[in-house]
């Protein structure tokens, strides 16, 4: 069941304090995936309290593992030597693209798995024919019917996988159905995110043997066994540079603490082609912004480019600064569903196939919008934010899928945002 909140939103001052970012909740689902590859207790730290990570223990729980969210210590401790089921309902696996994280290491612990399609946010087509692809490489039978998708294999043997794209999801599924398969794996063209190294560090520590990630060819070793371990969340990039862009939109001053700089160099150096400030200190990054801000062109990327998750919030900051700019968005093709809302507020954005062109205006005006996926929601907050009046956004279920506490970080920091159940 979702409960409808809404967030109701007043034009604020400049944005200034300090933040802390929490775990990468794109980090945290395919870790708490990988914990089905050992029958031994894992202790996951730096977990972000998330409806997403709800949804993922709850799949691992209805397949027999014992788990426990201790939230105030973002600490999971969780034990799969019980699983005995390998199949799951419709109802859960809907509600999360990375339900289907879970296949990999089921078809690679037990040899089989029924699952549904996954869900999660309407951003466009994302099928998991890459996933099914390295799958069947490495021997699995695949059935699909109906929507529902049967693998089993007796042995799961190494290969050699191309992927005709580097899909986040695929590389990871197929990293998780190789570590415990005989012989070699080598796996091209794959995804080189840091949430990849994360998953592939975390394996490590088990026991698997993998070399490459980071690059775009990752080779696996098989092994017969994996055990438990203690494992540290990266931070979330994409929730750092939410309040990056925020300290920009307000012409604000942010202290954003517990990141990694070097995940963020992307949206730091746009951020700074529009005359935003933007300083590195270790584990921290300052964003302040005082004079005017000149727009720029973006493209989207996979990673290290510009990443698919800042493209909404990033316009949201592009519609209130001066000049036109282009963007332009090659990872999913309907990833502009927040434009008309944007447009609600009096932005000038018009789309033309996979381009927005945005036409920075003087000034956005608060009024009733809807969330319609979760970075579109982030988008949303920051241009009210800015915006002239109170904003009412409903559907915030999305955004409450991927960043922690908003509106409590976003009103420490001076936001006037308060949340309607």
């Amino acid at each position: 069941m979702i409960v409808m909140g809404k967030f109701v939103v007043e034009k604020s001052g400049p944005l200034k304090g300090e933040v802390v970012v929490d775990g990468a909740k794109n980090s945290a689902l395919p870790v708490l995936a990988a914990t089905i590859l050992t029958g031994e207790e894992c202790v996951i730290e730096n977990v972000p309290f998330l409806k997403d990570v709800e949804i993922m223990l709850k799949l691992l729980d209805l397949l027999g593992a014992e788990s426990e969210f201790i939230a105030d210590e973002k600490k999971v401790i969780i034990n799969c030597g019980k699983i005995e089921n390998i199949s799951l309902p419709y109802e859960l696996v809907k509600k999360i693209r990375a339900s289907f994280l879970i296949a990999g290491p089921l078809l690679s612990r037990f040899g089989c798995v029924k699952i549904q399609m996954p869900g999660g946010c309407q951003i466009g087509v994302r099928p998991v024919d890459l996933h099914l692809k390295g799958f069947s490489l490495l021997g699995a039978d695949i059935k699909q019917e109906h929507g529902s998708i049967e693998i089993n294999s007796n042995v799961l043997k190494g290969d050699n996988i191309y992927l005709d794209f580097p899909s986040v999801g695929a590389t990871e599924n197929i990293i998780m159905a190789a570590v415990l398969a005989k012989g070699e794996t080598n796996i091209s063209n794959c995804s080189v995110e840091p949430e990849i190294v994360d998953l592939v560090n975390f394996l490590s520590k088990m026991g698997a043997k993998i070399e490459g990630a980071g690059t775009d060819t990752i080779k696996i070793i098989g092994v017969s066994k994996l055990s438990g371990v203690k494992h540290k969340i990266i931070s979330d990039r994409i929730e750092a540079g939410t309040y990056m862009i925020g300290a920009a939109a307000t012409k604000g001053d942010l202290l954003i603490k517990n990141v990694v700089c070097e995940h963020l160099r992307p949206v730091t150096a746009k951020l700074k082609d529009m005359n935003v400030n933007v300083e590195e200190r270790g584990s921290e990054i300052r964003v302040y912004s005082f004079g005017d801000l000149i727009n720029t062109d973006i493209k989207t990327l996979p990673f290290p480019g510009f990443p698919t998750d800042m493209q909404a919030p990033f316009m949201s900051l592009m519609a209130i600064t001066k000049g036109t700019a282009i963007i332009n968005e090659t990872i999913f093709e309907n990833r502009f569903m927040h434009v008309g809302e944007l447009n609600r507020m009096g932005a000038d954005i018009k789309v033309e196939s996979k381009s927005a062109i945005v036409k920075g205006v003087d000034k956005l005006t608060g009024t009733q919008v809807k969330a319609t996926d979760l970075r579109a929601g982030a988008a949303l907050i920051i241009s009210a934010l800015a915006a002239e009046g109170e904003t009412e956004i409903s559907d915030i279920y999305h955004i409450e899928r991927g960043y922690c506490n908003i509106e409590d970080k976003l009103r420490k920091v001076g936001a006037k945002i308060r949340k309607i159940e």
